[in-house]
C-alpha cells in the first residue's frame, strides 16, 4: 500500500459529533472528497493519561468512543492512521500492573526494563544520567511491589507524575517483539493502513549516550518494524521531534518523516512579509514528508528549528504571538536553552488565530503547504478555522488545551457557513484532484515579499502566486480543456 498524495485529516475520536460512529458520519456526510489522503484518529485506546498517549492497550478501543467496528467502517472510506506509542505502555496497564503485584515473579517483567538491564548492579549513576536527554528530572520511576513488598527501580522516560503513568518498554525483549506484533497484526485487522511511531526516538537506552536517537540501533529496531509492517502493507511514519539533522537521517534511511519546520516558516513569512527564509528551505528539504501546519500540541520552535532561526528575530515572532492569545510550552533543562536563553519549545494556538483571524493570510498559509512537495494533514480545528479556545484552557489547566476544541454536530455545520472554510475545502478539492501535484516541483524566482512556486506534469502545469502585501493567493493552471486558468483561491 502507498500512502495517497492528497490531503489527510487529524483529529480526536470524540473531536468531531464526539464518538467514532458520529465521526465517520461527519466524514461521510461532509468529507467524502475532502479526506481522500486519510484520517489520522489520534489515539482512541483505553488511557490513563495525556490525552490518549498513555494508553493501556491497542487491542481495544476505549468504550466511550465506540469499538474496532467503527475504526473498521471508517476504513472502509478513508485510510485510517492510528498512533503507536512505541517506547512505552500505562502504569494501568494489565501487564504492568501484574509485574506491580508479582514484580519478578510476573510473566510479564521482560516487557519492562528494571534498572538491573542497565546498570548490572540495578544501582543508577549520576555520571551516566547527565549525559542523557531528560524528558524528567531521573528517567526512572520506583514502585513497591504488593505481593514482596520490595522497591523496583523501573525506566520512565515521560510523564508528569512521579512514580510515572508511561512505563518504558523494553524493545530487546522477545516478549516485546511479541507485543508489538500483536498489535500490529490488530491494526491490520482492522483496516488501519499507516501507524505512526510514536516517541520513537527514545527507545534505545545505551550507557554513555544521550539515550535519545541512538545510531546505529535505533535503525535496527525502525528496520524490524519497517519489516513487520511491510508484511502486513502497513505504512510506517516515525515521529521525532530533534534537530533537524536527524530528520534528514530519517529520510536518507527511506522513512517518511514530518515537516516540523514549515508552520514556522509560513507563520514568519505571513506575519515578516519576508519568504527568504521560506524559499531557501523549500529547496533544500527532502521530498518525502508529512506536513502540516496545526496539531493538538503546537507549532515546533525548539529543537526542530536550532541552528535555523535567529533567536533574536524568533523572540519578536513569538511576542506577536503571545499578543495574539498564543501560550507557550518550555523547554526545561539549561543545557537544553539557546546560548542565549531562548527557551520556547512550542507555540500554542490555533493557526487560525494566530493569524489575526485574517482569512486570506490563513488561506495563503494553507496554500503553501499544499503546494510543499508532502502529504498534507489538516487538524480538524484548523479545517473549520477554529479560534484559540481560552475557556478550555481555565478549565483543564492545560495550555494545549486551547487547539482542542470539541465540536458538536451544530457547531460544525455552522462553521461549514464561514467563508473561510469554504474557500479552504476547494482548494482542498483542487490539491486532491490536480494531477500535476504528482509530478515536478519548483520554487520560481521571486521578491522578497512574494512566492512562487509550480507543479507539472505532463501537458498538466500550475502555479502559486503570493504577494505578502496582500496575502491574496492565486493558482494559474492548465484547465481539462488545455485552456490557462486563474483560480482566485
Amino acid at each position: 500500500m502507498a500512502v495517497k498524495n492528497q490531503v489527510q485529516l487529524i483529529t480526536y475520536p470524540d473531536s468531531l459529533g464526539g464518538d467514532l460512529k458520529t465521526l465517520n458520519q461527519v466524514l461521510l456526510n461532509y468529507f467524502t472528497d475532502i479526506f481522500k489522503g486519510g484520517v489520522h484518529i489520534l489515539p482512541p485506546f483505553p488511557s490513563s493519561g495525556d490525552r490518549g498517549f498513555a494508553p493501556l492497550s491497542y487491542l481495544e478501543i476505549e468504550p466511550a468512543f465506540g469499538t474496532w467496528k467503527d475504526i473498521k467502517a471508517i476504513g472502509e472510506n478513508f485510510d485510517v492512521l492510528v498512533d503507536l506509542m512505541v517506547n512505552h505502555i500505562s502504569r494501568q496497564s494489565e501487564y504492568f500492573q501484574d509485574f506491580l503485584k508479582k514484580g519478578r515473579k510476573s510473566e510479564y517483567v521482560d516487557l519492562f526494563i528494571t534498572l538491573d538491564k542497565v546498570w548490572e548492579d540495578g544501582n543508577p549513576v549520576q555520571d551516566d544520567i547527565s549525559k542523557m536527554f531528560l524528558r524528567r528530572s531521573l528517567p526512572y520511576s520506583t514502585f513497591t511491589i504488593a505481593e514482596t513488598g520490595e522497591e523496583e527501580k523501573v525506566w520512565t522516560t515521560f510523564g508528569k507524575t512521579d512514580p510515572s503513568e508511561q512505563i518504558d518498554l523494553d524493545i530487546k525483549s522477545k516478549r516485546v517483539k511479541q507485543l508489538i506484533t500483536d498489535f500490529f497484526l490488530n491494526f491490520k485487522e482492522n483496516n488501519v493502513k499507516i501507524v505512526r511511531l510514536d516517541a520513537v526516538g527514545y527507545v534505545i537506552k545505551k550507557l554513555g549516550t544521550s539515550c535519545f536517537f541512538v545510531e546505529p540501533e535505533i535503525y535496527e529496531f525502525l528496520d524490524w518494524v519497517l519489516e513487520l509492517a511491510k508484511s502486513l502493507d502497513i505504512e510506517i511514519l516515525p515521529e521525532v521531534h530533534s534537530h533537524y539533522t536527524i530528520q534528514n537521517k530519517l529520510s536518507e534511511h527511506g522513512c517518511w518523516i514530518y515537516d516540523f519546520i514549515l508552520p514556522y516558516r509560513i507563520l514568519d513569512t505571513l506575519i515578516n512579509k519576508s519568504s527568504i527564509a521560506l524559499i531557501d528551505y523549500l529547496k533544500n528539504r527532502p521530498h518525502n514528508q508529512f506536513t502540516m501546519l496545526d496539531c493538538h500540541d503546537g507549532i515546533p520552535v525548539k529543537p526542530d528549528l536550532d541552528d535555523l532561526i535567529d533567536t533574536t528575530e524568533a523572540r519578536k515572532l513569538v511576542d506577536v504571538c503571545l499578543q495574539r492569545g498564543s501560550n507557550l510550552s518550555l523547554i526545561l533543562s539549561d543545557e537544553h536553552k539557546s546560548e542565549d536563553g531562548f527557551d520556547v519549545h512550542q507555540i500554542r494556538c490555533s493557526y487560525y488565530s494566530v493569524l489575526n483571524n485574517d482569512d486570506d493570510a490563513y488561506i495563503s498559509a494553507r496554500a503553501i503547504q499544499f503546494f510543499t512537495p508532502g502529504i498534507p494533514q489538516v487538524y480538524y480545528v484548523g479545517l473549520l478555522a477554529g479560534e484559540n479556545d481560552y475557556e478550555r484552557v481555565r478549565e483543564t489547566g492545560e495550555g494545549r488545551e486551547i487547539n482542542r476544541h470539541n465540536y458538536s454536530l451544530m457547531e460544525i455545520e455552522k462553521s461549514l457557513e464561514k467563508e473561510v472554510v469554504k474557500r479552504l475545502l476547494k482548494l482542498i478539492r483542487f490539491r486532491n484532484d490536480y494531477d500535476a501535484f504528482n509530478g515536478e516541483f519548483k520554487v520560481l524566482e521571486s521578491n522578497k515579499d512574494e512566492i512562487y512556486l509550480s507543479w507539472q506534469k505532463d501537458k498538466k502545469r500550475c502555479t502559486l502566486y503570493i504577494d505578502f502585501k496582500t496575502n491574496r493567493p492565486v493558482i494559474d493552471y492548465i484547465d481539462r480543456d488545455g485552456k490557462d486558468t486563474q483560480y482566485y483561491v
